[in-house]
């Protein structure tokens, strides 16, 4: 194995997805970023709705609307914290990207069985599917905004605080699995959010913690050293919340 594991970073395009190239960039050999497009908003919806209802996808399709107006107020406060962090937000070099329509499709199976990886890094992908993850050797890794199995699914962190639960506010990394977020831990860490933080900076103190945990994770692999384990307690799988939900939760609680 090389002096520096040699990854493929298989992604969603976005600043998470930034932010871990370059911190990943130094130790690593990346060679390869996949960034797929994101599905349709249409099919997404539709899918939703069959799951949990139109009154519920509603509501969830109001709160993103608000949430990309709370996102652009708060540009201020994520630049300070990119600054304290240390992080980089800078795009990634778009010689090192492949685009994809799906990270499940047949070209990106042959692009990993060329590369060869050590490791494939998942960061904000749809679900992957067995022939994609057992296609090769490597492991995949991938870095879930919540502490897992109790905030499996989205806003892992929000809703630790919506549901009165700090203490589990934070980031796990872990396996991946065709489940969402069920695969084994290798590693987590809590967060601690401040009055001026919000659902559009939380994201930013959980990278900064998952950053370090992706790096041990990736030296555990190259020394053959992975060690995953069972998640204890209860497991639940969470999705946007709705608009009138986060406004009772920020007016009540300040869970902003």
């Amino acid at each position: 194995m090389p002096a520096k594991p040699r990854i493929v970073i298989l992604a969603g395009a976005g600043l998470s997805t930034q932010l871990m190239y370059h911190g990943l960039s130094d130790g690593f050999d990346i060679a390869a970023v996949v960034v797929e497009q994101k599905p349709s908003s249409a099919k997404m919806i539709r899918h939703r709705a069959k799951k949990l209802g139109w009154s519920e996808t509603l509501g969830q399709i109001a709160f993103i609307a608000f949430s990309r107006w709370l996102g652009k107020a708060s540009h201020a406060r994520v630049q300070q914290l990119l600054q304290r962090y240390g992080l980089n937000d800078a795009p990634i070099p778009s010689q090192a990207i492949t685009n994809v329509t799906s990270a499940n499709q047949r070209e990106v199976i042959r692009l990993l069985r060329e590369l060869a990886p050590d490791a494939v890094v998942v960061n904000g992908t749809r679900i992957l599917s067995k022939k994609l993850l057992t296609s090769i050797k490597a492991p995949f890794l991938n870095t879930h905004m919540g502490i897992t199995p109790a905030y499996r699914g989205v806003h892992g962190g929000y809703w630790a605080l919506a549901m009165d639960d700090r203490a589990h506010c934070g980031v796990t990394v872990h396996l991946v699995d065709q489940g969402v977020d069920t695969g084994g831990i290798l590693y987590q860490a809590t967060v601690d959010v401040e009055v001026e933080d919000n659902f559009a900076t939380y994201p930013i103190h959980q990278i900064a913690k998952a950053i370090p945990l992706m790096q041990a994770a990736l030296h555990d692999v190259a020394v053959q050293r992975l060690s995953p384990r069972e998640g204890e307690g209860p497991s639940r799988q969470w999705y946007h919340p709705t608009l009138p939900f986060y406004l009772k939760q920020r007016m009540l609680k300040g869970i902003k």
